[in-house]
């Protein structure tokens, strides 16, 4: 086991523009921690920057608190696990699990050993004499995460390693690689651009955005208190329904308004600088949904999906270019499109932002 420091990292491909700005990190020995973003944010290239197949442009890496800057990449002490398997085709399962073993000279007995116990942690020592291309999807992922394992790396380094796989397989994988977690203690960073695996998976996640880190933490503290909009709005699914809005003191209560003239009290905390809020956002299943002319914001249900647990609703509201929508914990619901409704954020789920996005506060 290892920890990972990451200390102003900056990464520029010749006179291009920086593509990772400044990163500073601690991944802690032992933690499961999760990359997650858009396509094109940089979290694969910080993490090939780890594992020693990109230079570092500027900054220090350090691994289990060893400047790592200019280590070849089978020093560093990491394995990768690549969205591409990178199998090798003429080889058994357990000769592509063992090659690196192998080249690094231990005895065959020793292989046999360590093979032997990665495949019984991965449930695949009935594949062992098998060629990839009589192997599942799954099954070959297996064979190139237990690639990883017989080396006994510090850190292990998974990039996009379920993308290629169909969405029932992923979850079980998923499972999996927490299990695996578990019984091996190690670091492991995670890439992904998926943000249901960074929730379910990750100890901590960073939440990257056109090469920096937006914010880092617990998937729920992240979810409940994220620091500006890009975090708020990627993660969760349906994503958080934002609205231009201001707050204003109105006699003895505080008013929220948003376009329409509708207008809602709200109770403010103590200290929270209202004045800042051009913005509010509220999660889908934080809003309810009442009769037309029940107070909160008028609206029309533009389109309902059953999803078979739970229902959407799209809902139009005046002078709003986007519906809201709005997720109700039932199979089937009592709105079709066209009904006049009311919607009634809940109390504690009302999420401020600034111009600049950053977040003010929660009423």
């Amino acid at each position: 086991m290892a920890s990972v420091t990451l200390r102003g990292i900056r990464k520029r491909y010749d006179n291009a523009p920086e593509v990772i700005k400044g990163i500073d990190l601690d991944v802690r020995d032992g933690e499961f921690m999760v990359f997650v973003g858009p396509s094109g944010c940089g979290k694969s290239t910080m993490m090939r920057m780890i594992a020693g197949l990109e230079e570092i442009t500027e900054g220090e890496l350090l691994i289990a608190d060893r400047l790592a800057n200019d280590l070849p990449a089978p020093q560093r002490g990491v394995a990768m696990v690549f969205q591409s398997y990178a199998l090798y085709p003429h080889m058994t399962v357990a000769e592509n699990m063992g090659f690196s073993l192998k080249m690094a000279g231990l005895p065959k007995a020793q292989i046999r050993e360590q093979v032997g116990r990665a495949a019984e942690i991965l449930q695949i020592t009935s594949l062992l004499d098998r060629k990839p291309k009589a192997l599942s999807g799954g099954q070959r992922q297996r064979v190139a995460i237990g690639r990883a394992i017989v080396r006994k790396p510090g850190v292990f380094l998974f990039d996009e390693p379920l993308s290629n796989l169909d969405a029932g397989l992923r979850v079980q994988m998923r499972v999996e690689l927490c299990k695996l977690h578990k019984e091996l203690g190690s670091t492991m960073i995670y890439v992904t651009h998926d943000q249901t695996e960074a929730m379910t998976m990750g100890d901590r996640i960073a939440v990257f955005n056109q090469g920096v880190i937006e914010q880092v933490g617990a998937p729920m503290d992240l979810y409940a208190r994220p620091a500006n909009r890009f975090v708020a709005q990627f993660l969760g699914s349906p994503r958080m329904n934002m609205q231009p809005a201001t707050i204003v003191r109105q006699g003895d209560q505080h008013v929220l308004r948003v376009p329409g003239e509708s207008s809602l009290a709200v109770t403010v905390p103590g200290g929270l600088d209202i004045s800042r809020c051009v913005e509010v956002g509220v999660r889908p299943e934080s809003i309810t949904v009442a009769p037309a002319h029940e107070g909160g914001w008028p609206a029309l249900v533009d389109f309902v999906e059953c999803l078979g647990d739970v229902t959407l609703l799209y809902a139009r509201v005046p002078n709003l270019a986007q519906p809201l929508c709005i997720k109700l914990a039932s199979a089937s619901s009592p709105w079709a499109s066209g009904a006049a409704i009311s919607l009634h954020p809940m109390p504690g789920a009302i999420h401020l932002f600034d111009a600049a996005g950053a977040s003010v506060g929660v009423l």
